[in-house]
């Protein structure tokens, strides 16, 4: 899967989209397991690494990129699909 001609945000956000078609048992397996191997950093390495990732997807927003869904429809799809 990985391509040298890739940078690492084109090989991130093509694992991101491989990760995000998985079960959501298997997304949090994974997430907990990537989280884990950030133990290694510092609480402000670990802060710098969040305001980065928050400023990219606010980038992404303002330049089109992704569409945002509203919280009123995240909350609905989440109740009707857990409230069986």
């Amino acid at each position: 899967m990985y391509n040298r001609g890739m940078s690492n945000v084109e090989t991130v956000e093509s694992i991101e989209q491989v990760a995000l078609r998985l079960q959501p048992e298997a997304r949090a397996k994974l997430a907990h397991s990537l989280l884990e191997s950030l133990g290694e950093f510092s609480r402000e390495q670990l802060e710098a690494l969040w305001l980065d990732e928050a400023e990219r997807r606010d980038e992404e927003m303002k330049s089109g990129k992704v569409r945002g869904i509203p919280g009123e429809e995240v909350f609905s799809e989440i109740e009707s699909k857990y409230s069986k």
